[in-house]
């Protein structure tokens, strides 16, 4: 298992267990096990019930919690710092001593078929669902986190005790802490808490170390541009994503290209599509840009919502802009306060301890080493204007943008 640490001058400590596992090591018809996998992760261990497990965090004053992406499971805690042994040794049980019961599994099954059909009465969640399986279809990129309900029906008991014990195994794991405590003392509690609850007989851990990297995946098929325009749902507004399929994780591009999706529609006021549709036209309420990495691929996106009878004019001022971007290089000023805005998003992120943890273990997992915010810092303040104008001209090429509506 691999172990990251960081030193804080907080009274809350944080600690996670990454698993490298989610949607996209699934086995075909298997759709949606990592993520129901992860739900029943709180139904039980060996030596602690669903009630137990469930409780003793909160008992403490403190959050337990979990989530699942195409490429990782995550068991995460936040307590304060003299719990840390505590929650240490509950997410090591959870990772390694679940039982699965197969009531719990029935009754848990109900839950996220009932999660999916939530998905599907909010359009501006479940577009990105059926974009992304669109774009990546025929990859392991295709299907969706929640799956689909028709494989989750079919997940008996074994199915799920066969993925978690291949999975969920040290070598596969990565555990990372946020706590003033040094970190001899929390290496100490995690070793220990291994051993005790390892089916491998605890192996130990090992330092994060760019050796540890897995290194990129051959990439994947890229499938032709597709314009879909779906009448099965019925909204107020209008819901439209357009986007591309961009670079991985492992592309030195993916910053320039992060740095230029900020500008387009990032998360504050002063984006040019906010200030293009919103604030100069009055055209949408809400209109946000994306950039979603992954070992072997990424995907750039934008979604508006709008009155069905400003479609046509929101999708030619966007595409417009895109183009501009793609031709015209950023001015200097601009550039640098770009820059700015990026890199305090960046600090105001990482000042939040939870981020802090979570951040870690994605960079350990996908890098074999924790990036410091100071080397993000530096590959953001090195992109050039031309770098910007070409990562805009090649993922949002007019013959390389998909779109899909729902009218």
């Amino acid at each position: 298992m691999r172990f990251a640490f960081k030193r804080s001058l907080s009274p809350v400590a944080y600690c996670a267990v990454h698993i490298k596992t989610g949607t996209r090591y699934e086995d075909p018809g298997r759709g949606g096990l990592a993520h129901f996998t992860e739900h029943l992760l709180f139904k039980g261990t060996e030596t602690r019930s669903a009630n137990t497990v469930n409780s003793y965090i909160e008992k403490l004053g403190g959050e337990l919690n979990a989530y699942t992406t195409k490429e990782e499971t995550v068991i995460h805690a936040t307590v304060l710092k003299e719990d840390l042994r505590r929650a240490v040794d509950l997410l090591m049980d959870i990772a390694f001593r679940c039982t699965f019961p197969e009531k719990e599994i029935d009754k848990e099954r109900s839950v996220v078929l009932e999660e999916i059909k939530t998905y599907k009465d909010s359009p501006a969640e479940q577009i990105y669902d059926d974009f992304e399986e669109m774009l990546f279809d025929g990859t392991p990129l295709a299907m969706p986190v929640l799956g689909k309900a028709r494989y989750l029906r079919k997940a008996d008991r074994r199915v799920i005790v066969d993925y978690y014990t291949k999975m969920f195994r040290e070598e596969n794991m990565y555990f990372t802490a946020v706590a003033d405590m040094e970190e001899s003392r929390v290496r100490d509690m995690v070793e220990k808490a291994l051993v005790r609850y390892s089916t491998e007989g605890g192996k130990g851990l090992a330092d994060s170390s760019p050796a540890a990297a897995h290194g990129e995946r051959a990439l994947l098929k890229v499938n032709p541009a597709f314009h879909d325009i779906s009448t099965r749902h019925s909204h107020h507004q209008t819901h439209c994503i357009l986007g591309a399929r961009a670079y991985s994780a492992y592309d030195s591009r993916r910053i320039p290209l992060s740095l230029l999706v900020n500008i387009l529609g990032g998360p504050v006021a002063n984006s040019r599509l906010n200030l293009l549709l919103r604030e100069r036209y009055g055209l949408v309420y809400n209109v946000e840009a994306s950039y979603g990495l992954f070992s072997d691929a990424g995907i750039a996106t934008i979604y508006f919502g709008c009155d069905r009878s400003s479609l046509d004019r929101c999708m030619k001022l966007i595409l417009k802009t895109l183009t501009a971007a793609g031709e015209n290089p950023i001015s200097t000023r601009a550039l640098n306060w770009a820059k700015k805005q990026l890199l305090g998003q960046m600090a105001i992120a990482s000042d939040n301890g939870e981020a802090q943890v979570l951040s870690m273990g994605k960079s350990l997992m996908t890098y074999g080493r924790v990036i410091e915010n100071e080397e993000s810092a530096r590959l953001v303040e090195a992109v050039t204007a031309e770098e910007l104008r070409a990562v805009a001209a090649e993922v949002f090429n007019p013959s390389s943008i998909s779109w899909m509506i729902y009218g």
